[in-house]
């Protein structure tokens, strides 16, 4: 017999007071933040956002910027995302670099859907973002935010490294704002949530949350 077969028989010996505390809470069952989640949040978050590992993953000219932000010119090495990996199920963060047809559609949301959680993703120049110069085209999605929830959007044609750099670092404030329980003086944000919220037809997901603090 072990633990969890004694435990049952305690709690019914004890007030419910107290049998509610053999079990310590889960991080997301408290109802209101506090020293210990908030302290999670910060060693969660600062982890999170100086360890992103990139999806090795171009699909066409903007995926050559997005390699040669690794050479000793621009080092990507510097803000610490610099281990792109081979296969989705080792990373966390998708960077779209290039045109998406409809062809590609279905196993870019297959990729997707492989990542761990969580997981972020970054459209990279005006064809990932919003078709590009293939705006009217029969083929082309117009945006992968059609397709999977895209965190932060980088324009251009192609995008330098300089502003994918940037982006990069609007994602790591991004994480640095999530928590496992949403703060309760103002209205729930969904970039308050650990897990993105689903997403639904017509609109959009997590790239609706704001970078800088409202007001």
């Amino acid at each position: 017999m072990g633990v969890k077969d004694i435990l049952p028989d305690i709690r019914s010996a004890l007030p419910p007071s107290v049998a509610n505390r053999l079990q310590y809470p889960k991080l997301e069952q408290f109802a209101h933040p506090n020293l210990i989640t908030t302290t999670a949040d910060f060693v969660f978050n600062w982890a999170r956002s100086r360890s992103i590992f990139p999806f090795q993953y171009g699909l066409a000219c903007c995926a050559i910027e997005m390699l040669s932000s690794g050479f000793a010119r621009f080092d990507i090495a510097r803000y610490g995302m610099e281990v792109f990996r081979p296969t989705p199920r080792q990373c966390d963060l998708m960077i779209v670099a290039g045109t998406c047809n409809e062809k590609m559609a279905p196993v870019l949301k297959r990729l997707y859907e492989q990542m761990s959680e969580p997981k972020w993703v970054v459209a990279m120049g005006a064809c990932a973002t919003s078709g590009g110069p293939f705006y009217d085209g029969y083929n082309v999605v117009n945006g992968v935010d059609k397709i999977v929830p895209v965190d932060v959007y980088i324009p251009g044609c192609p995008p330098r490294p300089e502003a994918l750099f940037d982006g990069l670092l609007q994602l790591q404030k991004k994480i640095q704002k999530m928590s496992f329980v949403p703060s309760q003086t103002r209205p729930v944000d969904v970039c308050e949530s650990t897990w993105r919220a689903p997403r639904f037809e017509g609109g959009r997901g997590v790239e609706e949350c704001f970078l800088e603090p409202r007001p």
